[in-house]
């Protein structure tokens, strides 16, 4: 099976789009289709039903979509056990994050880690940390430095670096901000802009009204701590927003009896074999996690 012809299968797939594909994999999208009619000949299936702009897989796409990653992870897994054979930290480096943590808390890691180690060749793609734990799943990044799921199941492992407080935020002109005290259920009568539904950061806020009995006015959602940030500081709604991003622009309003926190760190597949550039950036990760923990044991 010719892996050129599987890559622009797998490509077609994921976009629904032979033009998408052909940007992606840098074709012509009369070479994609070429591609795509040869793995069908070899086949002998259809893998595509076109109808006028809309594509959608057969049968046996959908039957051959999760053996073409396997077969795909399979080779990429024994490139990657051949290539550190020679111990040489190079290569492409497959990463996935956030856009709050490729913010807030990657930069400085990936200066040391590009002055340490010049000859890898990044690849960063700035992600939802829900997705970005799909593509760990599913092979396509070796690490995803996210949120971490309050449970990660095997063969996803999950590894803690930083813990994340979060605190309630409001505008200060915002009429909770002129308030001597404040409990969940004055925040919860006000409107609020949350995170995504889908979001690890929003089940974290949503279970604490849960356990109170109360329902959050959400009128408003985001999956961009930036924006909800904005939306804040013009004084329309309240959010949670990490401690990190406090300033001038928003006010902490004070629940003595109540701390939300969120972890962030990283996850890896166990069963794929990783390369030397990712076990490097994993112990940079790694020494980063035991410098936190030190600071707060003393």
């Amino acid at each position: 099976m010719d892996l050129a012809n599987l890559n622009a299968f797998i490509a077609v797939a994921e976009t629904g789009s032979f033009s998408l594909a052909a940007e992606r994999l840098h074709l012509t999208q009369p070479a994609v289709s070429k591609r795509i009619a040869a793995l069908e000949g070899q086949l002998d299936v259809r893998l595509f039903d076109r109808l006028g702009r809309e594509i959608s897989l057969t049968e046996a796409g959908r039957a051959l979509q999760p053996r073409a990653y396997q077969i795909l992870n399979v080779l990429e897994d024994t490139r990657r056990a051949l290539t550190n054979l020679n111990g040489d930290i190079g290569g492409r480096l497959s990463l996935a994050t956030s856009h709050h943590i490729g913010l807030h808390r990657l930069p400085p890691l990936l200066r040391a880690f590009t002055r340490a180690h010049p000859q890898v060749n990044l690849d960063i793609r700035f992600l939802d940390s829900e997705i970005a734990y799909d593509e760990v799943l599913h092979g396509r990044a070796e690490l995803a430095v996210i949120t971490l799921a309050p449970q990660t199941a095997e063969p996803v492992k999950a590894m803690k670096v930083w813990d994340d407080p979060l605190d309630f935020v409001v505008a200060p002109e915002h009429p909770l901000a002129r308030r001597p005290t404040i409990t969940l259920a004055d925040i919860a009568s006000h409107p609020a802009v949350f995170p995504g539904g889908n979001t690890f950061t929003h089940h974290i806020a949503h279970r604490l009204f849960e356990r109170e009995g109360l329902t959050p006015n959400i009128t408003m959602s985001t999956n961009y701590m930036e924006t909800i940030k904005m939306m804040v500081s013009i004084g329309i709604a309240w959010s949670v927003l990490p401690r990190s991003m406090l300033d001038e622009q928003v006010v902490r309003l004070d629940l003595p009896s109540i701390q939300l926190t969120r972890q962030l760190g990283y996850i890896r597949h166990t069963e794929r074999t990783l390369s030397n550039a990712a076990r490097a950036f994993m112990a940079l990760l790694d020494s980063v996690a035991g410098t936190a923990e030190r600071k707060a044991n003393n």
